[in-house]
């Protein structure tokens, strides 16, 4: 069924990895379609890392040839800029966020100074206080937009577990402000269109792999994908155009052995 696919995007918590161990027959796989010239590329909503650290912990976890990892941190500080211009950012996340925002040429708040906030970019927070949470919300009922690399609600972790994820932050300070946040990840088009420009692909020989119907299922068909949902549990029929149950599954369907 995706035998002619030359091209694979794939998603990275809970799909190949959970936390800091990757799910059997992830690496194999994904290396035996490098190696049969078929382009992959990686996409994740982490909104505390880039892709040079992505592409970084894939090397160390063995795949020492990937080439081509995302995360929404590649585009947010751009997206803001485009959307809003040179703005006032209160930002809820880590250092690396921070970090982004201002490279992009935007002024960085600390919670002092949300009252002059322009944009409020909030991202998950393993730092999070009442203090913080309620600087975010405050500015952003004030008319400071809301601006979020996704609103993913769990990370998920080793052994099944997982971490209150970036869109648990988020929906409470959405629901504190009373706003809608602005996503710039998946499930939105503009890091799918990037991995495609990466692999030199039109999207109709590309397939989205990933384990959220919402996030990376919705972006992919969205995109003009194929869409393979990675299911060990099994998944509802029409979830996606293919559904696997293990990365050996996906092998298969892929055309490898």
């Amino acid at each position: 069924m995706l035998a002619d696919c030359r091209g694979f995007v794939v998603d990275l918590d809970g799909c190949v990895w959970q936390g800091d161990v990757l799910e059997p027959g992830a690496g194999e796989t994904l290396t035996a379609l490098h190696r049969a010239g078929r382009g992959v590329a990686f996409l994740t909503n982490n909104s505390r890392a880039t892709g040079d650290d992505i592409r970084a912990k894939l090397h160390r976890l063995g795949l020492g040839w990937v080439e081509h990892a995302l995360t929404p941190l590649e585009i947010l500080g751009q997206v803001i800029a485009e959307r809003f211009g040179p703005s006032r950012v209160l930002v809820i996340g880590s250092a690396e966020l921070a970090a982004v925002v201002a490279a992009a040429g935007h002024e960085v708040l600390g919670v002092a100074d949300f009252r002059a906030a322009t944009v409020v970019a909030v991202g998950n927070d393993f730092d999070l206080s009442y203090e913080r949470l309620a600087a975010a919300s405050r500015a952003a009922a004030a008319g400071a937009p809301l601006v979020t690399p996704n609103v993913d609600p769990r990370l998920p972790i080793e052994d099944g577990d997982f971490l209150p994820g970036c869109g648990a932050i988020v929906a409470a300070v959405s629901a504190a402000a009373g706003v809608a946040p602005i996503v710039v990840g998946k499930p939105e088009p503009p890091l799918f269109q990037i991995a495609l420009r990466r692999l030199a692909l039109p999207a109709a020989q590309a397939a989205m792999v990933g384990d959220s119907v919402e996030s990376d299922v919705a972006g992919g068909r969205g995109s003009g994908m194929r869409t393979v949902l990675y299911a060990p549990a099994g998944a509802p029929a029409g979830a996606a155009e293919v559904v696997v149950r293990s990365w050996t599954e996906l092998a298969r369907v892929a055309g490898l052995r």
